[in-house]
């Protein structure tokens, strides 16, 4: 073997030593970065079918809509079908009679085909060419979602790279295997699109689709990525299923920079709507070197009471936890984690001067567990109230206690109670009958009810952490204001809505007017409390 020179031996020192000097650099950028990302840059927002939650999915107008509503780097998803002319058009689903009105039109060409092993009755692009898909439009497919925008011609995906202001493409070919029975390439559609249009990524749960095209888009800015399914289906070309594949992933890496998952991949919920403990999975795959996308966001679909239906803080539990981030979302609704991304994250709790406007709690979080109690008002802070509340009525000792109502059937446990023949009509304060805080001592609410979380929604099946129903304790304004002192919080705010003149005159009319002593006024108690 032939001597290394010299010059050779510098040369490959001097390039090993920049080889380490970046890769230092780019560690020491990470570590330095607020993001937990891969790449230590903000999450990426991909826009599921365009501004789908409002618009029909694939729509020009629901793609259109995405510049105006969200952050101007949004990444346009479409899902791509071939037609039968191997034209590549945008469509949530390979089965057009949900997602189009294409009964109506073809109301003779429903079909029957194997589609990833189930056989599938509908309407589907491989029978129809691009000129017979003119005569077709697109329509809102979740039927709770309004009809109003139905009527949008479906779109080509060269029209949607050349002519729809975007940031960035992101392309998912789901169904490989079935065009391929039909004759029809889409590796061959792919190759050819990205050679008259930019796109940034390519998406598919197929394996062999992704590893054959892997070598000829090496060189390109083109991502691959891996796409997810449910752990329990087996994926196509290895016959391995996706939960089995999910343990290997060095083996996705050498054909893919990065994975689409389920978002319950990351967070599972269990039988009863809660977050169970997060995996390992974000972590795992950044070790692995590959990015990691979560799907399946969607503002009217919450399904974990852990988010009080706030589809804010459940993107938040993705990109902002303390632990991990994941590289970016795929959602219905691209304006919320533009949103989450921007202004709500990187956020100091505990300091007053934290860029937000003033936040006053309503009753603690009154959402999450029952008014007024140790843990609603533990909650708010930890959320970043700047203000917690405390509505004050009166006990029939004379004591002052935080509650959100000065009927007790409204907050407390008091109908299931051995005070439950107290009920009374008092039209000054309700016009239905009523049990008062000032018909029980503050001893006999305390250690015989239980709070109630508040159901405003309850008609409407949206219950609020049921879990947690009658959990925490009440509190005395004497309590509230203990607790409130040490707190990183701008104040507090005391309301009054009765006086406890006006109680005891109420309670008791006789009493009021022979004893003038009583008639001491909320305000003189609360000023004592202080």
């Amino acid at each position: 073997m032939a001597k290394r020179s010299g010059v050779g031996v510098l040369a490959g020192f001097l390039m090993g030593f920049l080889l380490l000097f970046l890769r230092v650099g780019f560690t020491a950028a990470q570590n330095t970065s607020p993001w937990l990302t891969l790449s230590g840059r903000a999450p990426a927002v991909i826009a599921k079918g365009g501004f789908s939650g409002l618009f029909p999915d694939s729509s020009p107008i629901a793609y259109n809509f995405v510049s105006l509503a969200s952050s101007n780097d949004t990444t346009l998803w479409c899902n791509v079908q071939l037609t039968k002319d191997g034209i590549g058009v945008c469509l949530p689903d390979i089965n057009l009679d949900n997602c189009t009105d294409i009964v109506s039109s073809y109301p003779q060409s429903r079909t029957s085909y194997v589609v990833n092993g189930v056989n599938t009755s509908g309407w589907f692009s491989v029978d129809f060419t691009i000129n017979d898909l003119s005569q077709v439009y697109l329509k809102q497919a979740i039927y709770s979602r309004t009809p109003k925008f139905d009527g949008y011609p479906i779109l080509p995906v060269d029209v949607l790279g050349a002519q729809i202001n975007h940031s960035a493409l992101w392309l998912n070919i789901q169904h490989n295997a079935f065009y391929t029975q039909h004759n029809l390439s889409m590796r061959n559609f792919l190759l050819s699109e990205v050679r008259r249009i930019i796109v940034d990524y390519v998406s598919s749960p197929e394996v062999a689709f992704l590893s054959g095209i892997a070598p000829r888009l090496r060189n390109t800015r083109t991502k691959l990525i891996f796409r997810f399914l449910d752990k329990s289906i087996s994926e196509p070309s290895t016959n391995r299923t996706y939960g089995f594949l999910l343990s290997n992933l060095t083996f996705i890496k050498t054909f893919a920079s990065g994975i689409l998952v389920p978002k319950n991949y990351i967070w599972p919920v269990s039988s009863d709507n809660y977050l169970l403990p997060h995996t390992s999975i974000v972590n795992d795959a950044h070790k692995a070197g590959l990015e990691i996308y979560a799907a399946d966001f969607s503002n009217d679909n919450i399904l974990s009471f852990n988010y009080s239906y706030d589809p804010l803080a459940e993107y938040l539990m993705y990109i902002n936890n303390g632990v991990f981030s994941v590289d970016g979302v795929l959602t219905d609704f691209p304006i919320t984690p533009s949103e989450a991304i921007g202004c709500f994250s990187q956020l100091n709790k505990s300091s007053v001067d934290h860029g937000k406007p003033l936040i006053i709690s309503h009753k603690g979080a009154s959402g999450d567990y029952p008014d007024c109690t140790d843990l609603a008002y533990q909650k708010a802070v930890d959320d970043g109230a700047d203000v917690i509340d405390c509505p004050v009525q009166v006990t029939k000792d004379g004591h002052l206690i935080c509650m959100s109502s000065i009927d007790l059937t409204d907050s407390t446990t008091v109908t299931r109670s051995q005070f439950s023949s107290q009920f009374s009509r008092i039209p000054q304060l309700k016009s239905t009958l009523g049990i008062y805080t000032f018909n029980l001592s503050l001893d006999q609410i305390q250690k015989n009810l239980k709070p109630l979380i508040s159901q405003p929604f309850a008609s409407s099946t949206m219950v609020r952490n049921p879990l947690y129903k009658n959990s925490g304790a009440f509190m005395t304004l004497s309590d509230f204001l203990t607790f409130a002192k040490n707190k990183p919080l701008s104040g507090v705010l005391i309301s009054i809505e009765v006086s406890k003149e006006t109680i005891i005159h109420i309670s008791n009319p006789n009493e009021y007017h022979q004893n003038s002593s009583n008639s001491i006024v909320l305000k003189t108690a609360i000023l004592d409390d202080i």
